[in-house]
C-alpha cells in the first residue's frame, strides 16, 4: 500500500485546525476520517483500522492521554500528539503511554504531513515479519519475532518505539549510541523533533530494566553525546 492510500484518523475537537489538517493530508492523497471527541474516537479507530493517528489531548468525552493508553492496549499503530504549547507533563505523559511523536500547537501543516509521512515509512518497513531472534544483554531476554522482553523471570511489555531502542542498544552492547544516531534510527531521518522524545523512552527503558532507574547499571548516560548499553 503506497503512502497515498493509507488511512488517517484525526482526533481533534477544533473545528478549523481539524479542517486544514483535513485538506492538506487529503491533498496528498491520504484518506482521513476525523473524531471530534474521545469516546468516538475510540470507536472510529476499532472500525476504520487506520495506519495512523493523529491526537490531539485536549479533548470532550475522554481525554486524548485516555484514549492513547487505550489505542496502545491494542495496537501499534503510529500515534502522533498534538498538544498545547505550555502542556509540557502532557507531553512526557502522551509519551509514556506509547506514543511514538509530538507535535505543538502552533505548528506547520507542512511539518505534520511530514511526519505523518515519515512514520508511515517507517512502519512500511517493519511491516514483514522479523526472522526468528533472540538478544541477550544482562537479565534481558528479546524476541524479536515475538515481540516479547523478559527482564529475569518475567515477561515486560514494551511499546512499539521502546521496543525499537531496547533492540538497537541490544544489538550494540558496549557501544556509544549518539542521540542523533537514535533519532535517525528510530524515528528516521527527517524527524524533526527535539531530543526529549529519545529522553522519555529512555528514562521509560530504565525503569523496566534496571534495578535502580535512578542510579542505571545497564543503560548509562554518555554526558552531551548519548548511550550506551554496557548489560
Amino acid at each position: 500500500m503506497s503512502d497515498t492510500q493509507r488511512r488517517i484518523l484525526l482526533v481533534e475537537d477544533e473545528e478549523s485546525l481539524a479542517g486544514s489538517i483535513r485538506y492538506s493530508l487529503e491533498q496528498e492523497g491520504f484518506t482521513v476520517t476525523l473524531a471530534v471527541d474521545g469516546r468516538k474516537a475510540i470507536e472510529r479507530f476499532r472500525n476504520d483500522d487506520p495506519d495512523l493517528v493523529i491526537l490531539d489531548l485536549m479533548l470532550p468525552e475522554l481525554s486524548g492521554l485516555d484514549v492513547c493508553r487505550l489505542i496502545r492496549q491494542e495496537s501499534n499503530v503510529p500515534i502522533v500528539m498534538v498538544t498545547a504549547k505550555d502542556s509540557e507533563a502532557d507531553k512526557v505523559a502522551g509519551l509514556e503511554l506509547g506514543a511514538d511523536d509530538y507535535v505543538t500547537k502552533p505548528f506547520s501543516i507542512r511539518e505534520l504531513v511530514s511526519r505523518v509521512r515519515a512514520h508511515l515509512r517507517r512502519a512500511r518497513m517493519q511491516a514483514p515479519a522479523a526472522a526468528e531472534e533472540m538478544l541477550n544483554g544482562g537479565p534481558i531476554e528479546m524476541d524479536v519475532a515475538k515481540h516479547e522482553v523478559r527482564v529475569g523471570e518475567g515477561l515486560v511489555a514494551f511499546p512499539p518505539k521502546e521496543f525499537e531502542l531496547l533492540e538497537a542498544f541490544l544489538r550494540r552492547r558496549g557501544r556509544l549510541l549518539t542521540r542523533e544516531f537514535l533519532i535517525e534510527e528510530i524515528w528516521g531521518h527527517d524527524y524533526v523533533g527535539d531530543t526529549k522524545t529519545l529522553d522519555v523512552h529512555v528514562k521509560r527503558i530504565r525503569q523496566k530494566i534496571e534495578q535502580d532507574p535512578h542510579d542505571p547499571e545497564l543503560l548509562l548516560t554518555v554526558r552531551g553525546l548519548g548511550y550506551k548499553f554496557v548489560g
